[in-house]
């Protein structure tokens, strides 16, 4: 089968690799269906680098499948099912997992095979899903209807990253949130914030191309920070109190996030950006009481996202922007560094 391996930072090959064998018993063998660039993927082929990854490895973690054949022990699930895939399951043994903060598992990052029960992320440090096939555990994989497309599958793994996080949020119809960036991520957290009741949604993005795809996917206002005054205009949008909650999914913003929310207002930082260290107005976060909550990944949060998948409530088709076979994978990677496209879904060509 054909697969794009990651080989060092800044090079990728797209080569032959044998099908893999289910192994463990309570192991599945997907046909690979559809597979979505992250960002994450673009700061790995960075050089220098921005998040390691294994060399040699099949590339892609946010992956999807039609289960092929199942292991032995396998109950779950059976041949011919579609199925959305967490690449990052936890080990299950650590301090984290054991209470109750598997997002946090101590194993997720291991390089190579690491011990057994240990899951390092798929398709950074383990085989991902850049090609035909994939061999994966049964727990990792989730059922989701037969008639949903592979393009909204494909975006399963950001979709419970940032459904977690607005679960944190608690966002209460009525409210009003600002969210920093309209890249992928920017955009589900814009249309997460609309089903959950946000009667104002202020999408701050300065390429005009994905503020117009914020309108489609349920902003009520958009700004472009270059040249607007995004404080200013929170406070016009709410009576000179500024925002319930501000979301931040660029990685550099956080003081802009604390200024833009109300006395009491929520900030949730999502944006990972390990170089950024933003000096932040102590006084300013102690006298407005505001709360700040990190969101990592969304652990168990997998069964839900098949059922918003399958409900049909997010326009999930407007930020799966363009789909493109394995052999374009380049292609795809230039769209996204141009800011052409949204998020790019990969699909294998055998």
């Amino acid at each position: 089968m054909k697969a794009i391996i990651f080989k060092r930072p800044g090079e990728f090959a797209y080569e032959e690799r044998p099908i893999p064998e289910i192994k463990n018993p309570t192991d599945i063998r997907l046909k690979i269906l559809g597979v979505g660039i992250c960002g994450t993927d673009l700061h790995i082929l960075m050089d220098p680098p921005m998040h390691p990854a294994e060399p040699g490895i099949i590339f892609g973690h946010e992956f999807c499948g039609q289960v092929e054949s199942v292991g032995s022990a396998v109950v779950n699930l059976k041949p011919g099912d579609k199925v959305i895939v967490d690449p990052h399951p936890p080990c299950g043994y650590c301090d984290n997992c054991r209470s109750n903060r598997p997002e946090m598992c101590e194993n997720l990052f291991l390089h190579g095979e690491g011990i057994e029960g240990q899951a390092a992320t798929r398709g950074i440090f383990k085989d991902g899903g850049l090609t035909s096939y994939a061999v994966i555990p049964a727990g990792s994989a989730y059922k989701i209807a037969q008639d949903t497309p592979f393009a909204r599958m494909a975006l399963a793994e950001p979709l419970s990253c940032t459904g977690y996080g607005i679960e944190k949020l608690k966002i209460q119809a009525g409210e009003t949130v600002c969210i920093l960036g309209a890249g992928p991520i920017g955009q589900l957290f814009t249309a997460l914030a609309k089903a959950n009741g946000a009667t104002k949604v202020i999408v701050s993005e300065p390429h005009q191309y994905r503020r117009e795809k914020a309108l489609e996917c349920g902003a009520t206002r958009v700004v472009d920070p270059t040249k607007e005054d995004l404080k200013a205009i929170c406070l016009e949008e709410t009576n000179g109190i500024g925002v319930d909650h501000c979301i931040e999914a660029v990685g550099q913003f956080l003081m802009t996030a604390i200024d833009m929310v109300r006395t009491g207002g929520k900030v949730l930082m999502f944006g990972h950006d390990e170089s950024a260290a933003p000096p932040i107005k102590l006084g300013e976060l102690v006298k407005k009481e505001v709360e700040v909550h990190g969101c990592f990944l969304g652990k168990y949060y997998f069964e839900k996202v098949a059922r918003i998948i399958e409900s049909n409530i997010l326009p999930l088709d407007v930020i799966a922007s363009h789909v493109l076979p394995l052999s374009k994978y380049q292609e795809g990677l230039d769209l996204l560094r141009a800011g052409k496209a949204l998020k790019v879904i990969m699909y294998p060509e055998d």
